[in-house]
């Protein structure tokens, strides 16, 4: 039995899909008869319209759904061009050649293809991969209309399948969880035509959905990861060959499923996992090391949510003895100490995208992180001071947000003015989050479709979908003016990173003197200042390279009285040397020496 399986723009096209990769690998050890071809063709929708130019749209989640909602449905093409040139207007105007062009490359690209023998073709679709997943499948299934044709990925949630299988008659089947065994057993089904498996929905000849016996409702999960083989990429590479694309690709990795933490109010990330389950740090090293050996690349991009920490500390210290110069990209909590961010800079972490979310107690309660303030402070500090470079959002406008809110978290953006910025994040309702269910906590008092996807679909498609990205009425209105000034205060902050001189230098970095500080302070547009700390003063300092109680301090620095504290601390508060909260302190000036002290 001969599969195809496809992965659409608007994938990141240096990294071969890994949900292609994983699910190539597990059918292969299914069978002899079951022969796997992987095809990406957002690898030359991306050669044909340009790299740069295919980055930034990968990097919108609306723009590169435009794109595509204009070829699969032209008459909605005005509506699609409206979002695509409100959401990217430095692209806007070119608009219709972009259209023009990916038109031409499908085309192109379906000549190529060769469908005779292939008995079921299968679309992965994660974000920024419906609407062109719909375009090509109806495209396929207009040339081989008794082709099979099977729709999964994380976008496909039961509720989403239903509106797909009633509205799109190019979907005949549709995956829900995780996809393995699911998939597996649909080819089983296809073979031997027995019962349609568990998570496993289907479009009837009447043009009704069949469900499973089993349902839909729980995930075929895989329990233990350690079982699954290493993903295959060779027809990725196989196809990068043909097109003579030269760029070294960053492979996809996967230590976990699901989030360990999985109490944040606003996500729904986890909707198509069931439980948390991870890899074991040696499993994870062979499958690292059988890729380098296979692909000769030394980047690598971890997918999950969240690494498991303990198996990921093991991991990042295995690495740190090995001769290979990997590098890595990870989501992680934020690292409290600086041994673990040590131990993750050493084994090659060199990108992390850490959940900061908000710069203020009360959102950060809102929000269910489990984290303070001060906890994101020290791990931007951190991140800077080993080199690591971090990615993180604030998330603007939360339902529910005060003016006390939003004016903390300006104060706090002077203080982590030094750091990498965030960025801005606007609040969107998402289906099957926290919140979704308790709406009447935020002061949510209705649930509406976004209006992007109005301008995605047209109305008579889109009143069929269920869609997981939600808008809502309250407070949109109020919130949008409160957090202005935030917003206005990040494009500054970016603006500074990017006019400096020496971004590779900490724009707020100490040398130790042994009996002084020197503190180096860069400023937005003023000259940059020069601070010397001695004595008593550097030993307080230094004290507060970590978050520590003021009451700690006290008990250690016992010659000096809480009056005489407060003023000192204070007194580096206002210059935004340290940040402060009502118990703790931090000192904000980075060592950039750091990584070669010894732990």
């Amino acid at each position: 039995m001969h599969i195809i399986l496809v992965s659409m723009p608007w994938a990141i096209f240096y990294r071969p899909s890994i949900q292609l990769g994983a699910l190539t690998a597990y059918l292969n050890r299914q069978s002899d008869d079951i022969r796997v071809t992987c095809l990406h063709p957002y690898l030359s929708a991306a050669d044909a319209i340009g790299f740069e130019s295919y980055k930034i749209i990968s990097n919108n989640p609306w723009t590169g759904e435009a794109l595509y909602s204009a070829l699969l449905f032209p008459g909605n093409r005005p509506r699609a061009k409206k979002l695509f040139y409100r959401e990217l207007p430095e692209l806007g105007d070119r608009f219709e050649q972009l259209t023009d062009r990916l038109a031409h490359h499908f085309s192109h690209w379906l000549d190529q293809q060769d469908f005779s023998d292939c008995n079921l073709l299968g679309f992965s679709i994660c974000f920024s991969q419906l609407a062109p997943s719909l375009y090509c499948a109806k495209r396929i299934k207009k040339l081989h209309p008794a082709l099979p044709i099977v729709f999964g990925g994380s976008t496909c949630t039961p509720a989403v399948g239903t509106g797909l299988l009633n509205t799109f008659s190019q979907v005949d089947y549709l995956v829900t969880g995780e996809g393995e065994q699911p998939l597996t057993d649909l080819v089983r089904h296809l073979l031997s035509k027995g019962p349609l498996p568990a998570n496993v929905m289907q479009r009837s000849s009447f043009g009704r959905i069949q469900h499973s016996p089993h349902g839909c409702g729980q995930n075929r999960e895989q329990r233990d990861l350690n079982r699954l083989p290493t993903p295959e990429y060779s027809h990725y590479f196989q196809e990068m060959t043909a097109l003579g694309l030269s760029f070294i690709p960053e492979l996809p990795i996967e230590f976990s499923r699901g989030c360990w933490w999985n109490k944040c109010s606003f996500c729904n990330l986890n909707l198509q996992w069931c439980g948390y389950r991870y890899k074991n740090h040696r499993k994870m090293g062979a499958e690292v090391a059988e890729l380098v050996n296979r692909h000769q690349c030394l980047d690598f991009f971890f997918t999950d949510n969240s690494l498991p920490p303990k198996e990921a500390r093991s991991f990042f210290h295995q690495k740190a003895t090995d001769s290979v110069d990997l590098s890595f990209f990870a989501e992680i909590r934020i690292p409290k100490t600086v041994e673990e961010c040590r131990t993750y800079r050493r084994g090659g972490l060199r990108v992390i995208q850490v959940g900061i979310e908000a710069l203020c107690d009360r959102l950060l309660q809102q929000m269910c992180k489990g984290t303070t303030t001060i906890d994101n402070i020290h791990a931007m500090k951190m991140a800077a001071a080993f080199g690591i470079t971090l990615e993180g959002n604030l998330i603007l406008e939360f339902p529910g947000s005060t003016e006390e809110d939003a004016r903390q978290t300006l104060a706090v953006l002077t203080d982590v003015l030094p750091y990498r910025p965030l960025q801005a994040a606007t609040f969107f309702l998402g289906e099957g989050s926290p919140i979704s269910s308790h709406l009447q906590d935020y002061g949510i008092k209705a649930v509406t479709t976004h209006p992007n996807n109005r301008l995605l679909f047209p109305e008579n498609i889109l009143n069929k979908l269920d869609l997981p990205v939600k808008a809502y009425r309250g407070d949109r209105v109020i919130q949008r003016k409160r957090w202005q000034p935030v917003r206005q205060a990040m494009v500054v902050w970016a603006a500074f990173h990017a006019s400096r001189k020496n971004p590779t230098q900490p724009a707020l970095a100490m040398r130790d003197g042994g009996s002084f500080l020197l503190i180096r302070q860069e400023r937005p547009n003023q000259p940059t200042l020069h601070h010397r700390l001695k004595g008593l003063s550097r030993d307080i300092y230094l004290a507060c390279e970590q978050p520590i109680a003021k009451k700690k301090l006290l008990q250690r620095f016992k010659t000096i009285k809480e009056a005489q504290l407060t003023t000192f601390i204070n007194d580096l508060c206002a210059k935004h040397l340290m940040y402060s909260n009502t118990t703790h302190c931090l000192a904000l000036a980075v060592n950039p020496h750091i990584l070669q002290k010894s732990s």
